[in-house]
């Protein structure tokens, strides 16, 4: 049976790793693979598996699978500080086999997070158009692009909420990539006009010992 598979990855976790050592980026994943599973049975989900700091989830209903990826992306991480998130989904068939799912669709699924941005919530044109319409919820055209082992360009679209409150606006700790609530950052610097927002101490020392190390 058809069903949207979805791929969870914390975007930035090797920067994570190098910022706070292995033991804590550990904590985070751990952490995050618990808040999505636990909350997985509101959405008829599937955790398929986990794949280094990335889930492999299954949901038998687009409009499910494309509420829960933005609940991932803009509730949960952001709710401990954490880094952001991408999201990728496609919905179609697969070969279920001793636990794991296996087919063109869950690649591609996979392809597309791969490709989105932090805090992206993407899929492909068909997955959206499955979905329908889904209230406090748009869908912005991303355009073709060629994914990585997939033959041919795909339409890709992303899932944004509007018409609810707005969002917390976060910074990004350059150091870390973790997301910063400017109003309970540990620090801030100001290089070059431009102010940066830390989550400890210990990545604004390092941002200030080589600021022109770590990316805008």
């Amino acid at each position: 049976m058809d069903a949207t598979f979805l791929f969870a990855d914390i975007a930035g976790f090797t920067a994570l790793t190098e910022a706070h050592g292995d033991e804590d980026a550990a904590q985070t994943a751990a952490g995050f693979c618990d808040d999505v599973r636990r909350v997985l049975p509101e959405y008829g989900g599937e955790h398929v598996k986990n794949i280094g700091d990335a889930l492999m989830l299954r949901i038998p209903q687009p409009a499910a699978a494309v509420r829960l990826g933005l609940r991932v992306a803009h509730e949960m991480m952001h709710e401990h500080g954490s880094p952001s998130v991408r999201i990728g989904l496609h919905h179609g068939p697969a070969v279920h086999r001793d636990g794991d799912y296996y087919g063109a669709a869950v690649n591609l699924a996979a392809r597309i997070s791969g490709a989105a941005s932090a805090g992206d919530v993407l899929m492909t044109a068909s997955t959206a158009a499955l979905a329908g319409t889904i209230p406090g919820v748009v869908f912005e055209a991303r355009g073709r692009r060629q994914l990585r082992h997939i033959p041919e360009p795909v339409e890709l679209v992303a899932a944004v909420r509007a018409g609810g409150p707005a969002a917390r606006e976060l910074a990004l700790d350059p150091v870390c990539r973790m997301a910063v609530d400017p109003a309970h950052a540990a620090g801030r610097l100001v290089h070059r006009d431009e102010t940066y927002w830390f989550c400890s101490l210990e990545c604004a020392a390092a941002f200030a010992k080589s600021p022109d190390r770590y990316p805008a």
